[in-house]
């Protein structure tokens, strides 16, 4: 069904129809097909990246959720680790959602393996329970307007220690740090893209220059 800006079921819709940046999804596991989709609805160019080659011509990069354990040996296996790193330091944005927020962080409980470990943040995998335990809560997102985010949590890690540069953006009622930013670099600990909701898509964007 094609979608356009009148169509209510989607949030903070917000279509670009000319110079769309070029946004790449990691996409060696995970829920990169999600992402694309909602890139797509945003009238985004956007491309699959399954070769490191392929991040030299992008403006933005999102790194899914999915299996961290698996996405990390797959990073490794292709030659990724340090283009991604490069991308990191480029200055170019950066969002990871779960998994991705796993391998962005400098410091992870349990990985057996080393992630991209950009972003000065500590997380703890699997910090809500496993696959039984996940669930959706309404969140206040700083930088997000016209109320609170549909946060899908689905086996997520939480991030429970940032270093005095890192912005946090939300938390739970609980404490745990649900969303943070540090420079060009976005994590979430939760699913944005299986959702309807674009708004936090609408915020990575923002941050391309």
């Amino acid at each position: 069904m094609a979608i356009t800006s009148n169509d209510t079921s989607i949030t903070g819709l917000n279509i670009k129809h000319e110079n769309a940046p070029v946004v790449g999804v990691l996409a060696l596991q995970g829920d990169f097909r999600e992402h694309i989709e909602m890139l797509n609805i945003l009238g985004v160019v956007s491309c699959e990246i399954r070769l490191p080659s392929a991040l030299c011509d992008l403006d933005a990069l999102i790194i899914p959720g999915g299996e961290s354990t698996t996405i990390a040996r797959l990073v490794l296996q292709y030659g990724f680790l340090e283009p991604l790193r490069d991308f990191c330091a480029s200055g170019r944005p950066v969002w990871g959602t779960c998994a991705g927020a796993i391998l962005l962080a400098r410091d992870v409980d349990e990985l057996d393996r080393p992630g991209i470990q950009a972003m000065d943040i500590q997380i703890q995998r699997n910090a809500f329970g496993r696959q039984l335990q996940s669930f959706q809560s309404q969140v206040a997102i700083d930088g997000i307007s016209d109320g609170e985010f549909p946060a899908v949590f689905i086996r997520a890690p939480a991030i429970i220690d940032v270093d005095a540069s890192v912005e946090i953006l939300a938390t739970l009622p609980d404490g745990k740090i649900v969303a943070a930013r540090q420079r060009n670099l976005l994590a979430t600990v939760f699913h944005p893209e299986l959702t309807t909701d674009v708004r936090l898509h609408n915020l990575f964007l923002s941050m391309i220059d």
